[in-house]
C-alpha cells in the first residue's frame, strides 16, 4: 500500500481523534467532579440524585464511546460479532443517556407540578424499577440488530467498501475495508432503514420533544408562581414604593435570565443534534453517498453538544460542586503557603 492510499484515512483517524478527545475527556473529567461531589456528600444522598447520579453515569459512558461514535458511519473490514459491538454498544449507551435524561426531567417536573404528591410517586416507591426502565428498554431495543433484525445477509452488501457511505475520492479503496472481502461492516448493513426510522421518530424525537414540553411547562409555572409572589408581596407591604418596585425588578430580572439560560442551552446543545439527526436520515432516505468530513463533524459535535446537558444541569448546583471547590481552595492554600514558605527561606 503507498503513502497515497493511506492518506484518506489518516485525515479521517485524526480529524475524529482532533474534536473527540478533547470533548471526551471534558465530558469525563466533569461528570466524575459531579459524581464525586454527590457521593461525597450525604445530604445528597437521595431519590433525586440518585436519579442524577444514574444521568452522569449514562453521560460518563456516552462520553467514554464518544471517539468511537464517527466509526459507525464509515465502512470497516470487520467480522459480524465485532460489528454488531461497535454499533450496538455505543448506540445503546447514548439510547440509556437519553431515557436517563427524560426521568430525571420528568422527576424534577413532577415535583414542581405535584408537590404535594411528589413523595408518593411510584418513582420514589420504587426506585429499583425505575432505574430498571432507563437502562433495560434501551438494551433491548439496541440489541435487536444483534438478534437478527438486520441487513447482513444481502448480497448487495458485497462490495460495500468500495462505494457506500464514503465520499468520492480519487483513493480508492479505503485503507481499512477489504474490497476483496464480502465481510464489510457499515451502519447500513447492521440497522435496517425502518430500525432507523423507528429510533429517530418513535424514540428520539419523542424524547426530545417531551423534554423541551416538560421545561416549557415548569417555566410556565414558575412565571405563575412568581406573579403571585409579587402580588402577595404588594399586599403584605401596603405600600407602593420603591422599596417593592425594585424588588419586582430584581425577581423578574431573575426569571428573565433562567429563560435566556435556557433558551441558550436548548440552542447550544439540542439543535446540533436535531440538525445531525435530520441530516442523517435525509441521506438515508437520498441512499447517496456523503462526505465522510461532513458525517464526522456532525456526529461529533450533535453527540457531543447532548452530552453537555448534565454537565450544565450539575455545574449549576453548587451543592454537587462543593467539594472540588474545597479542594481546590485548599491545593491553592497550600500552595501559596510554600510560595510565602520559599520567599522567607529566600530572604
Amino acid at each position: 500500500m503507498d503513502y497515497n492510499d493511506s492518506q484518506p484515512l489518516l485525515s479521517e483517524e485524526e480529524l475524529i481523534y482532533m474534536i473527540t478527545v478533547p470533548l471526551s475527556t471534558s465530558i469525563i473529567l466533569a461528570n466524575l467532579v459531579i459524581i464525586l461531589g454527590i457521593v461525597w456528600n450525604r445530604q445528597l444522598h437521595n431519590t433525586p440524585n440518585y436519579f442524577f447520579l444514574s444521568l452522569l453515569v449514562a453521560d460518563l459512558c456516552t462520553g467514554v464511546a464518544l471517539p468511537f461514535i464517527p466509526w459507525m458511519g464509515l465502512n470497516r473490514h470487520l467480522s459480524f460479532s465485532s460489528c454488531m459491538m461497535v454499533h450496538v454498544f455505543p448506540n445503546f449507551l447514548f439510547l440509556a443517556f437519553l431515557f436517563n435524561l427524560v426521568m430525571v426531567h420528568y422527576e424534577r417536573y413532577m415535583c414542581i407540578v405535584s408537590p404535594l404528591h411528589y413523595s408518593s410517586l411510584w418513582l420514589h416507591r420504587s426506585f429499583p424499577l425505575a432505574l430498571l426502565a432507563v437502562w433495560a428498554p434501551p438494551l433491548l431495543y439496541a440489541s435487536l440488530p444483534a438478534f437478527g433484525w438486520n441487513n447482513w445477509t444481502g448480497t448487495e452488501w458485497d462490495s460495500c467498501c468500495v462505494g457506500g457511505g464514503w465520499a468520492a475520492t480519487a483513493a480508492w479503496p479505503p485503507a481499512n475495508c477489504s474490497a476483496n472481502s464480502t465481510t464489510c461492516c457499515s451502519y447500513r448493513r447492521v440497522f435496517p432503514n425502518a430500525f432507523i426510522y423507528l429510533e429517530v421518530y418513535g424514540v428520539l424525537l419523542p424524547a426530545i420533544v417531551s423534554i423541551v414540553g416538560m421545561t416549557g411547562r415548569v417555566l410556565f409555572i414558575t412565571r405563575g408562581q412568581m406573579r403571585d409572589i409579587c402580588r402577595l408581596h404588594r399586599s403584605v407591604e401596603q405600600r407602593g414604593g420603591q422599596g417593592g418596585s425594585d424588588w419586582e425588578q430584581r425577581l423578574n430580572l431573575r426569571y428573565t435570565r433562567c429563560v435566556v439560560a435556557v433558551s441558550l442551552t436548548f440552542l447550544a446543545c439540542w439543535v446540533p443534534y436535531i440538525i445531525y439527526m435530520h441530516v442523517c436520515v435525509v441521506f438515508l432516505l437520498s441512499e447517496s453517498r456523503w462526505s465522510s468530513t461532513t458525517h464526522i463533524v456532525l456526529s461529533c459535535t450533535g453527540i457531543g453538544s447532548m452530552a453537555v446537558v448534565p454537565l450544565v444541569l450539575g455545574l449549576a448546583n453548587r451543592k454537587y460542586t462543593e467539594p472540588a471547590c474545597k479542594l481546590l481552595q485548599k491545593l491553592r492554600d497550600r500552595w501559596r503557603w510554600r510560595g510565602q514558605a520559599a520567599v522567607e527561606v529566600a530572604l
